[in-house]
């Protein structure tokens, strides 16, 4: 399976320093990154808790053989890298080339995640979206306290912030159960500019690395443009920026002294380019501040009231997230002022956040959100409920307290800049689940699916319906054979609508062996055409990919094939 894409010329900016070189080539880096070991003058387990290391008092499991394997540490090694190492896990992460959806980019990837959560019958560990891309993946968990490589299930895929939870059966350790532990979060205070942070990690020989790090500037906004093939990529994001580290391949966690986790340390994926026509997938890594990833693990173990999805044969509440589907971007003060913000409000703003004096600016709305036609590109955000907004989490908290107070209708009363006046707006939000995408189409040879997010945030859908959209399709199929390539959307066969997956389904199933099928599409620089193609059931049938929740599995659904029954 080819990903297909078509290039496309963007011409989005992308301000982020320190990039480097991802795909193929970066899997050959996370190979062979920081493989160094750490010499060992005596070792000390690493299945205590702080108070024992610190007090030199050993806590064994009561497994003899667990004991006799779990991991040791150097005792040169720093408190915090002795506390944390039994919480770290090593990803290696495959994508099925035939589900390559939501437009990732690789098929293998390779990671460090920490593990944010461990009971008798569930663990669950975080890790960056450019390790855990999609939820349809293979995952095999390695972890640093005991020898045992396990499998992990993908559980909540954050439709903003750079982070996923895979899940993971805590039996399937056997006795590594007792040495494996949940790492302390610590969600505030927040990191601030000049605090000192340990920076560990896992090198490929599942070795944990660490060093001491300053805190450069806790609060850059991440500007990360769209790639020619549109894919996840973080929005309204504030990172954490390091005087040193290990580089653009080295993931891992911040942590105080005590290795209590303050940050993770992901790896973002971005695209620069070159010229009008060439570019280059790169990746850099950057510290999430670990208050997101923690509200979303409180609301899993409290069980609060949300769809339900099987995850070790438990049911378990997965929770949803209110957002704002705009891309923000902060523009200074100063900057504001020049174009007509008044001197009230600069002073308002700047009271609020005397650190970063700054305002939030529309980048643009994402097609197909409550707020596509009420907020325009470049927009102000000055307030919402009256009170002054200056950053990504004034915006997110506004979000919550909707969730939080009876009887809300899930909007927000802003005030807003544009072309010199000030408006009061009351703008909706939006409430996204974190599964991922869940069903895909393989018709003739393309794998076809609704717009994802990174689709829709370019700002434009059919006015026919919106469509389906074409993700990827395979060499020698009837699509590729037509010139019916990815980054389309199929709005008609044969003169029938097909504003939906299930729509086009039912369209589909109709088409028999050898027939010649009229596809009206737009692509994403919205030129319509026409083209028509001849379906081979044969060699190409029509099949569907989805997971049912409620048993926590894929299924594959044969649709339209030759000398078979319509399932």
């Amino acid at each position: 399976m080819n990903d297909g894409c078509i290039k496309m010329q963007t011409d989005d900016e992308i301000a982020v320093d320190g990039s480097h070189s991802s795909e193929d080539s970066v899997v050959e880096k996370k190979r062979r990154r920081v493989d160094e070991e750490i010499a060992a003058e005596g070792t000390l387990p690493s299945y205590g808790d702080l108070e024992d290391v610190k007090g030199g008092v050993l806590r064994h499991p009561s497994n003899a053989e667990g004991s006799e394997l779990a991991r040791t540490v150097s005792s040169n090694a720093s408190l915090a890298e002795q506390v944390i190492e039994p919480a770290l896990v090593m990803f290696e992460v495959h994508v099925p080339p035939v589900c390559m959806l939501d437009g990732v980019h690789s098929q293998h990837f390779f990671g460090t995640g920490v593990i944010i959560h461990h009971s008798d019958n569930l663990g669950l560990v975080a890790v960056d979206r450019n390790t855990v891309a999609v939820s349809i993946s293979d995952i095999m968990l390695s972890f640093a306290a005991y020898p045992i490589e396990i499998p992990g299930e993908v559980v909540f895929l954050h439709p903003v912030h750079n982070f996923a939870l895979v899940a993971y059966d805590p039996s399937a350790l056997g006795v590594g159960a007792s040495v494996v532990r949940a790492a302390k979060l610590l969600p505030d205070p927040a990191l601030r500019r000049g605090d000192s942070v340990y920076l560990v990690g896992l090198s490929r020989s599942l070795q944990a690395t660490s060093r001491k790090s300053i805190i450069t500037n806790p609060c850059t906004a991440v500007n990360i443009g769209s790639a020619d093939c549109p894919r996840y990529r973080a929005i309204n994001m504030e990172v954490i920026e390091l005087d040193t580290d290990f580089g653009s391949t080295f993931s891992g966690i911040l942590t105080d002294e005590q290795g209590r986790v303050q940050a993770l340390w992901a790896s973002f994926s971005t695209q620069l380019k070159y010229g009008c026509s060439s570019s280059e997938d790169h990746q850099f890594v950057r510290g999430i501040p670990i208050y997101a990833i923690s509200q979303v693990l409180e609301k899993i173990i409290s069980g609060t009231q949300a769809p339900f999805r099987l995850i070790n044969g438990i049911k378990r509440s997965m929770p949803f997230v209110r957002l704002l589907e705009v891309e923000l971007y902060p523009t200074l003060l100063s900057k504001a002022r020049s174009y007509g913000l008044s001197d009230n409000w600069v002073q308002a703003l700047a009271k609020k956040d005397p650190v970063r004096r700054q305002v939030l600016r529309v980048k643009g709305c994402l097609a197909g959100s409550k707020a596509e036609n009420l907020l325009e590109q470049g927009d102000m955000i000055l307030a919402i409920n009256k009170e002054p907004i200056t950053c990504f989490l004034d915006i997110e908290k506004a979000c919550q307290e909707l969730d939080q107070s009876m009887g809300s209708d899930g909007v927000l009363s802003m005030t807003i800049f544009r072309q010199g006046k000030e408006i009061d707006l009351v703008v909706g939000t939006d409430v996204r689940d974190g599964n991922g995408t869940t069903r895909m189409v393989n018709w003739c040879g393309c794998i076809i699916q609704d717009p994802h997010s990174a689709v829709r945030a370019l700002g434009f859908l059919p006015e026919e319906g919106h469509g389906v959209y074409v993700a990827r399709w395979c060499h020698g199929s009837p699509v590729h054979r037509y010139g019916l390539y990815a980054l389309q959307w199929i709005i008609e066969i044969n003169g029938q609508p097909t504003p939906d997956l299930e729509t086009f389904i039912q369209v589909v199933k109709g088409l028999e062996d050898g027939e010649f099928v009229r596809v009206r599409t737009v692509h994403l620089n919205g030129k319509p055409r026409v083209l028509t193609l001849k379906q081979d059931l044969h060699y190409w049938p029509t099949w569907e990919l989805s997971f049912e929740p409620e048993t926590a599995t894929w299924r594959r659904r044969t649709i339209k094939a030759l000398q078979t029954t319509t399932v």
